[in-house]
Protein backbone atom coordinates (compact mmCIF):
# COMPACT_ATOMS: atom_id res chain seq x y z
CA UNK A 1 0.00 0.00 0.00
CA UNK A 2 1.27 2.71 -0.92
CA UNK A 3 1.84 5.84 1.66
CA UNK A 4 2.04 9.65 1.10
CA UNK A 5 5.96 9.75 1.09
CA UNK A 6 5.68 7.42 -2.08
CA UNK A 7 3.24 10.25 -3.72
CA UNK A 8 5.58 12.90 -2.47
CA UNK A 9 8.44 10.76 -3.90
CA UNK A 10 6.47 10.25 -7.55
CA UNK A 11 4.92 13.61 -7.73
CA UNK A 12 8.03 14.95 -7.22
CA UNK A 13 7.13 17.50 -4.16
CA UNK A 14 6.59 17.66 -0.48
CA UNK A 15 5.01 15.49 1.66
CA UNK A 16 3.32 18.93 3.17
CA UNK A 17 2.17 19.81 -0.29
CA UNK A 18 0.30 16.06 -0.79
CA UNK A 19 -1.69 16.45 2.78
CA UNK A 20 -2.32 20.16 1.20
CA UNK A 21 -4.08 18.63 -2.20
CA UNK A 22 -5.33 15.60 -0.22
CA UNK A 23 -7.21 17.52 2.41
CA UNK A 24 -8.01 21.00 0.70
CA UNK A 25 -6.24 22.23 3.71
CA UNK A 26 -3.83 24.87 1.91
CA UNK A 27 -2.96 26.09 -1.42
CA UNK A 28 -1.33 24.49 -4.46
CA UNK A 29 -0.42 25.93 -7.58
CA UNK A 30 -2.62 24.01 -10.18
CA UNK A 31 1.02 22.47 -11.92
CA UNK A 32 2.10 20.81 -8.36
CA UNK A 33 -1.79 19.74 -7.81
CA UNK A 34 -2.08 18.23 -11.11
CA UNK A 35 1.16 15.80 -10.53
CA UNK A 36 -0.04 15.40 -6.53
CA UNK A 37 -3.53 14.20 -8.75
CA UNK A 38 -1.99 12.31 -10.86
CA UNK A 39 1.00 10.66 -8.45
CA UNK A 40 -2.49 9.78 -6.09
CA UNK A 41 -4.24 8.16 -8.64
CA UNK A 42 -1.17 6.02 -10.47
CA UNK A 43 -0.63 4.75 -7.05
CA UNK A 44 -3.95 4.28 -5.81
CA UNK A 45 -3.13 6.08 -2.71
CA UNK A 46 -5.78 6.20 -0.20
CA UNK A 47 -5.35 8.86 2.89
CA UNK A 48 -5.67 6.64 6.49
CA UNK A 49 -8.84 7.64 8.30
CA UNK A 50 -6.83 7.45 11.51
CA UNK A 51 -4.43 10.04 10.40
CA UNK A 52 -7.56 12.72 9.28
CA UNK A 53 -9.16 11.86 12.56
CA UNK A 54 -5.78 13.21 14.26
CA UNK A 55 -5.29 16.30 12.12
CA UNK A 56 -9.35 16.68 12.33
CA UNK A 57 -10.62 15.43 15.67
CA UNK A 58 -13.14 13.14 13.87
CA UNK A 59 -13.68 9.75 12.27
CA UNK A 60 -15.79 10.70 9.39
CA UNK A 61 -17.66 7.72 11.48
CA UNK A 62 -21.49 7.42 11.97
CA UNK A 63 -22.55 4.44 13.98
CA UNK A 64 -26.16 2.67 13.68
CA UNK A 65 -26.82 0.34 16.46
CA UNK A 66 -30.17 -1.84 15.59
CA UNK A 67 -32.09 -3.92 17.46
CA UNK A 68 -32.12 -7.34 15.17
CA UNK A 69 -30.24 -7.11 12.11
CA UNK A 70 -32.30 -10.81 11.37
CA UNK A 71 -35.65 -8.57 10.90
CA UNK A 72 -36.21 -6.55 7.08
CA UNK A 73 -37.47 -3.60 8.59
CA UNK A 74 -34.02 -2.79 9.63
CA UNK A 75 -32.59 -3.10 6.04
CA UNK A 76 -34.63 -0.18 5.00
CA UNK A 77 -33.50 1.76 7.92
CA UNK A 78 -29.95 0.66 7.23
CA UNK A 79 -29.94 1.70 3.36
CA UNK A 80 -31.78 5.32 3.96
CA UNK A 81 -28.94 5.93 6.69
CA UNK A 82 -25.82 5.27 4.93
CA UNK A 83 -27.40 7.09 2.00
CA UNK A 84 -27.30 10.06 3.72
CA UNK A 85 -24.08 9.84 5.80
CA UNK A 86 -22.40 8.80 2.67
CA UNK A 87 -23.47 12.16 1.02
CA UNK A 88 -22.14 13.97 4.09
CA UNK A 89 -18.67 12.56 4.34
CA UNK A 90 -19.32 9.71 6.59
CA UNK A 91 -19.18 5.89 6.83
CA UNK A 92 -21.97 4.14 8.22
CA UNK A 93 -20.71 1.16 10.93
CA UNK A 94 -24.20 -0.50 11.68
CA UNK A 95 -24.00 -3.01 15.19
CA UNK A 96 -26.96 -5.24 16.28
CA UNK A 97 -27.70 -5.14 19.51
CA UNK A 98 -30.14 -8.27 18.85
CA UNK A 99 -32.87 -6.55 21.46
CA UNK A 100 -30.45 -7.50 23.91
CA UNK A 101 -29.79 -4.76 26.89
CA UNK A 102 -26.29 -5.78 27.82
CA UNK A 103 -25.39 -6.27 23.88
CA UNK A 104 -26.29 -2.67 23.31
CA UNK A 105 -24.35 -1.34 26.68
CA UNK A 106 -21.54 -2.91 24.77
CA UNK A 107 -22.02 -1.73 21.63
CA UNK A 108 -22.17 2.10 22.80
CA UNK A 109 -18.88 1.63 24.61
CA UNK A 110 -17.26 0.47 21.23
CA UNK A 111 -18.56 3.57 19.42
CA UNK A 112 -16.62 5.57 22.34
CA UNK A 113 -13.44 3.48 22.00
CA UNK A 114 -13.76 3.79 18.02
CA UNK A 115 -14.10 7.78 18.04
CA UNK A 116 -17.17 7.52 16.29
CA UNK A 117 -18.22 11.24 15.65
CA UNK A 118 -22.07 10.36 16.57
CA UNK A 119 -24.42 6.93 17.02
CA UNK A 120 -28.02 6.21 15.95
CA UNK A 121 -29.43 3.69 18.33
CA UNK A 122 -32.89 1.84 18.51
CA UNK A 123 -32.77 1.34 21.99
CA UNK A 124 -34.31 -1.96 23.88
CA UNK A 125 -33.90 -1.16 27.20
CA UNK A 126 -36.40 -0.45 29.79
CA UNK A 127 -35.95 3.56 30.88
CA UNK A 128 -34.85 2.19 34.39
CA UNK A 129 -31.88 0.26 32.95
CA UNK A 130 -30.19 3.27 31.07
CA UNK A 131 -27.06 4.46 33.70
CA UNK A 132 -26.52 8.14 34.28
CA UNK A 133 -24.88 9.98 31.52
CA UNK A 134 -25.09 6.91 29.25
CA UNK A 135 -27.43 8.50 26.47
CA UNK A 136 -26.61 11.85 27.24
CA UNK A 137 -22.34 11.21 27.24
CA UNK A 138 -20.44 12.27 23.86
CA UNK A 139 -20.85 11.62 21.17
CA UNK A 140 -24.25 12.67 20.43
CA UNK A 141 -26.53 10.50 19.83
CA UNK A 142 -30.22 10.32 18.27
CA UNK A 143 -32.60 7.28 19.24
CA UNK A 144 -34.73 5.87 16.20
CA UNK A 145 -37.85 4.44 16.15
CA UNK A 146 -38.24 4.28 19.88
CA UNK A 147 -38.20 7.13 22.49
CA UNK A 148 -37.16 6.70 26.50
CA UNK A 149 -39.33 8.26 28.36
CA UNK A 150 -37.08 10.77 30.65
CA UNK A 151 -34.09 10.61 28.56
CA UNK A 152 -33.03 14.62 27.40
CA UNK A 153 -31.65 13.12 23.60
CA UNK A 154 -33.22 13.50 20.43
CA UNK A 155 -35.77 11.15 19.22
CA UNK A 156 -37.30 10.51 16.11
CA UNK A 157 -40.12 7.89 15.97
CA UNK A 158 -43.88 7.13 15.05
CA UNK A 159 -46.94 8.13 16.64
CA UNK A 160 -47.24 4.48 17.82
CA UNK A 161 -50.58 5.41 19.96
CA UNK A 162 -52.10 6.16 16.50
CA UNK A 163 -50.40 3.32 14.47
CA UNK A 164 -52.92 0.82 16.63
CA UNK A 165 -55.59 3.09 16.79
CA UNK A 166 -55.62 3.00 13.36
CA UNK A 167 -55.34 -0.91 12.66
CA UNK A 168 -57.93 -1.20 15.41
CA UNK A 169 -60.52 1.02 14.28
CA UNK A 170 -60.47 -0.45 11.18
CA UNK A 171 -61.58 -4.03 12.42
CA UNK A 172 -64.17 -2.53 14.06
CA UNK A 173 -65.61 -0.54 11.22
CA UNK A 174 -65.84 -4.53 9.92
CA UNK A 175 -67.50 -5.28 13.13
CA UNK A 176 -64.93 -7.06 15.22
CA UNK A 177 -65.80 -6.76 18.86
CA UNK A 178 -64.08 -9.45 20.17
CA UNK A 179 -60.10 -8.15 19.23
CA UNK A 180 -57.06 -10.00 20.45
CA UNK A 181 -53.63 -8.39 20.31
CA UNK A 182 -49.84 -9.94 19.99
CA UNK A 183 -47.37 -7.19 20.91
CA UNK A 184 -43.98 -6.53 22.20
CA UNK A 185 -42.45 -6.15 25.98
CA UNK A 186 -44.52 -3.49 27.90
CA UNK A 187 -41.13 -1.61 28.44
CA UNK A 188 -40.48 -0.68 25.18
CA UNK A 189 -42.56 2.48 23.49
CA UNK A 190 -43.71 0.77 20.74
CA UNK A 191 -45.36 -2.21 22.27
CA UNK A 192 -46.64 -0.12 25.26
CA UNK A 193 -47.57 2.21 22.85
CA UNK A 194 -49.26 0.55 19.96
CA UNK A 195 -51.11 -1.86 22.66
CA UNK A 196 -52.30 1.34 24.38
CA UNK A 197 -53.90 2.34 20.89
CA UNK A 198 -55.60 -0.58 20.76
CA UNK A 199 -57.44 -0.54 23.95
CA UNK A 200 -58.21 3.66 23.46
CA UNK A 201 -59.76 2.60 20.01
CA UNK A 202 -61.94 -0.21 21.55
CA UNK A 203 -62.65 1.89 24.86
CA UNK A 204 -63.84 4.60 22.01
CA UNK A 205 -66.24 1.92 20.93
CA UNK A 206 -67.79 0.67 24.23
CA UNK A 207 -66.09 -2.53 23.96
CA UNK A 208 -62.40 -3.73 25.56
CA UNK A 209 -60.21 -6.41 24.72
CA UNK A 210 -59.89 -9.37 26.85
CA UNK A 211 -56.70 -10.02 29.42
CA UNK A 212 -56.46 -13.33 28.13
CA UNK A 213 -56.62 -12.20 24.12
CA UNK A 214 -53.48 -10.10 24.97
CA UNK A 215 -50.14 -11.65 24.69
CA UNK A 216 -46.56 -9.64 24.94
CA UNK A 217 -43.08 -10.72 24.23
CA UNK A 218 -39.91 -9.96 21.89
CA UNK A 219 -40.49 -8.78 18.05
CA UNK A 220 -39.51 -11.88 16.62
CA UNK A 221 -41.79 -14.30 14.62
CA UNK A 222 -41.12 -17.49 16.53
CA UNK A 223 -42.33 -15.75 19.61
CA UNK A 224 -45.85 -14.65 17.69
CA UNK A 225 -45.73 -17.67 16.35
CA UNK A 226 -46.02 -19.04 19.80
CA UNK A 227 -48.48 -17.00 21.11
CA UNK A 228 -50.83 -17.27 18.04
CA UNK A 229 -50.60 -20.90 18.29
CA UNK A 230 -52.01 -20.60 22.46
CA UNK A 231 -53.94 -17.72 21.75
CA UNK A 232 -55.87 -19.24 18.47
CA UNK A 233 -56.07 -22.76 19.61
CA UNK A 234 -59.94 -24.34 20.14
CA UNK A 235 -63.19 -22.67 19.67
CA UNK A 236 -63.40 -19.83 22.15
CA UNK A 237 -60.24 -17.29 19.99
CA UNK A 238 -60.93 -13.49 19.12
CA UNK A 239 -62.73 -12.98 15.80
CA UNK A 240 -59.44 -10.27 14.64
CA UNK A 241 -55.84 -9.63 15.96
CA UNK A 242 -53.29 -6.72 15.78
CA UNK A 243 -50.07 -7.61 15.70
CA UNK A 244 -48.04 -5.14 16.48
CA UNK A 245 -44.82 -5.38 13.41
CA UNK A 246 -44.33 -7.47 10.36
CA UNK A 247 -41.99 -10.39 11.37
CA UNK A 248 -44.71 -11.16 14.44
CA UNK A 249 -47.32 -10.54 11.44
CA UNK A 250 -45.56 -13.67 9.89
CA UNK A 251 -45.55 -15.90 12.40
CA UNK A 252 -49.40 -14.98 13.28
CA UNK A 253 -49.78 -16.37 9.54
CA UNK A 254 -47.68 -19.37 9.84
CA UNK A 255 -49.95 -20.18 13.51
CA UNK A 256 -52.81 -19.72 11.73
CA UNK A 257 -51.50 -22.21 8.66
CA UNK A 258 -50.53 -24.76 10.92
CA UNK A 259 -53.92 -24.37 12.92
CA UNK A 260 -55.89 -25.23 9.70
CA UNK A 261 -57.25 -22.04 10.14
CA UNK A 262 -57.98 -19.11 7.19
CA UNK A 263 -57.12 -15.63 7.29
CA UNK A 264 -59.27 -13.88 6.93
CA UNK A 265 -62.21 -15.95 6.88
CA UNK A 266 -61.78 -17.14 10.58
CA UNK A 267 -59.51 -14.44 11.94
CA UNK A 268 -58.72 -11.22 10.35
CA UNK A 269 -55.23 -9.94 11.08
CA UNK A 270 -54.37 -5.81 10.98
CA UNK A 271 -50.10 -5.22 11.96
CA UNK A 272 -48.50 -2.29 12.18
CA UNK A 273 -45.59 -2.48 9.53
CA UNK A 274 -45.17 -5.61 6.97
CA UNK A 275 -42.22 -7.07 5.65
CA UNK A 276 -40.69 -5.35 2.30
CA UNK A 277 -40.07 -8.02 -0.12
CA UNK A 278 -43.26 -10.38 1.04
CA UNK A 279 -45.09 -9.47 -1.40
CA UNK A 280 -46.31 -12.79 -2.59
CA UNK A 281 -47.40 -13.48 0.86
CA UNK A 282 -51.15 -14.20 0.66
CA UNK A 283 -53.52 -12.68 1.57
CA UNK A 284 -51.86 -9.16 1.78
CA UNK A 285 -51.40 -7.79 5.45
CA UNK A 286 -53.51 -5.15 5.81
CA UNK A 287 -51.20 -2.63 8.04
CA UNK A 288 -50.22 1.18 9.44
CA UNK A 289 -46.99 1.59 7.79
CA UNK A 290 -43.76 3.49 8.95
CA UNK A 291 -42.44 5.94 6.69
CA UNK A 292 -39.14 4.68 7.07
CA UNK A 293 -36.49 6.19 4.88
CA UNK A 294 -38.44 9.76 5.84
CA UNK A 295 -37.70 9.09 9.77
CA UNK A 296 -34.03 7.84 9.36
CA UNK A 297 -33.24 10.84 6.76
CA UNK A 298 -34.80 13.20 9.72
CA UNK A 299 -32.37 11.06 12.11
CA UNK A 300 -29.27 11.39 10.52
CA UNK A 301 -30.01 14.90 10.08
CA UNK A 302 -30.50 15.42 13.30
CA UNK A 303 -27.36 13.49 14.57
CA UNK A 304 -25.21 15.70 11.78
CA UNK A 305 -26.46 18.95 13.39
CA UNK A 306 -25.20 18.27 16.33
CA UNK A 307 -22.36 16.55 15.60
CA UNK A 308 -21.42 20.01 13.83
CA UNK A 309 -22.40 22.30 16.16
CA UNK A 310 -25.22 23.85 13.61
CA UNK A 311 -28.01 22.75 16.56
CA UNK A 312 -27.65 23.72 19.53
CA UNK A 313 -31.09 23.45 20.85
CA UNK A 314 -32.83 21.60 23.67
CA UNK A 315 -33.23 17.86 22.84
CA UNK A 316 -36.72 17.43 20.79
CA UNK A 317 -38.82 14.89 19.53
CA UNK A 318 -39.85 14.38 16.15
CA UNK A 319 -43.01 12.23 15.67
CA UNK A 320 -43.82 11.18 12.27
CA UNK A 321 -47.88 9.94 11.50
CA UNK A 322 -48.38 6.52 10.52
CA UNK A 323 -51.04 5.52 7.44
CA UNK A 324 -53.49 2.60 7.49
CA UNK A 325 -52.61 0.53 3.69
CA UNK A 326 -55.89 -1.79 3.42
CA UNK A 327 -54.71 -5.77 2.20
CA UNK A 328 -57.10 -8.54 2.15
CA UNK A 329 -56.25 -9.87 5.44
CA UNK A 330 -59.43 -8.51 7.05
CA UNK A 331 -63.05 -9.43 6.20
CA UNK A 332 -66.44 -8.14 7.89
CA UNK A 333 -67.42 -10.25 10.97
CA UNK A 334 -69.97 -12.89 9.81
Amino acid sequence: MSTIKDIAKAARVSTATVSAVVNGSAYVSPELRQRVEKAVHDHGYRPSRAARTLRHGRSELIALSVSDLANPFYARMIRAAEALASASGYALVVFNSDENRSSEARIINRVQALGCDGLLIVPVGAPSEYGAGELTSAPPKVLLGRAIEGEPVDAVVIDNISAGRQATEYLLDLGHRRIGSITGRMSISTGRGRLDGMIEAMRARGCAPLERDIRTGEFREEVAYSAALDLLRGHDRPTALYVANGVMALGVMRALADLGLRCPQDVSIASTDTIAGHVGISPRLTRTEHPVAEMTTEAVRLLLGRINGDDTSNPRTVVFAPSLVVGDSCAPLQ
